[in-house]
């Protein structure tokens, strides 16, 4: 897992991207806010880890701070082999206006006028994302051979497309948005970016299925608690 701090709108964030490595594959999941490129270079510098060796992007879903800096990191590594779903490869690779982008769009007319400036900043930001060609797309419970067998899970809800990973021989859930930490608790990603709550319930549902004793969630960081009885909470059970 890598740790990349930051600052936005004047408060210290941290997202935690994650890589995957074997003798054969050194696969990087998610890359961050545009112009990251550079921090997440020091971040895998600091686990002793050197971005050249990268094989492998997987993009968990298309939103900005997800995919932001693919285009810099393919420009820099153009080797590197891009993966997302088959639901999220239409908007990664621009063939389709970004989801996001659609909801910010659809929202805007309802906005108050003191809320609008920010609204457009921000749609201006969606806009600017440089689309990049993925070049393989997976699908959900393919097992891929990395780490001796990472299986693809389908994950939708917060994006329809959205994958999480799960790395058997550790027994680990990299989540992506699929869920998130806050205050030291397990819980669904923020209903407002959430564009299908009931989707997400029911990939929630899915995950317990599993079994997992790690998991790494991009807001927040890793999870070692009880995840089963954590998952099952968000139903009440």
């Amino acid at each position: 897992m890598l740790e990349v701090t930051f600052d936005f709108n004047n408060a210290v964030n941290t997202i935690y991207p994650v890589i995957l490595k074997d003798q054969q594959e050194m696969i990087l999941i998610d890359c961050g806010y545009p112009h990251f490129l550079p921090l997440i270079q020091r971040a895998a510098e600091a686990k002793g880890m050197d971005l050249g060796k990268l094989t492998k992007i997987v993009i968990t879903h298309h939103d900005f701070d997800h995919m932001g800096a693919l285009a810099e990191c393919k420009s820099a590594y153009p080797n590197l082999e891009i993966i997302s779903s088959g639901g999220e490869e239409k908007y990664i690779s621009g063939k389709e206006k970004s989801l996001r982008l659609q909801q910010a769009e659809a929202l805007y007319d309802s906005l108050p006028e003191s809320e609008k400036a920010a609204a457009e900043n921000f749609q201006e930001l969606l806009r600017s994302i440089t689309p990049v060609a993925v070049d393989l797309r997976v699908k959900d419970h393919e097992l891929l051979p990395w780490c001796g067998g990472t299986e693809i899970i389908a994950t939708p809800g917060h994006m329809p497309g959205h994958i999480s990973l799960y790395v058997k021989a550790c027994k680990t859930l990299i989540a992506g948005d699929a869920l998130v930490i806050e205050n030291d608790e397990l819980g669904m990603a923020n209903p407002q970016y959430t564009l299908d709550m009931a989707e997400a319930k029911n990939s929630i549902r899915k995950l317990l299925t599993y079994e997992i004793e790690k998991i790494i969630c991009y807001h927040g960081g890793i999870f070692t608690g009880n995840c089963q009885a954590s998952l099952q909470k968000m139903f009440g059970k």
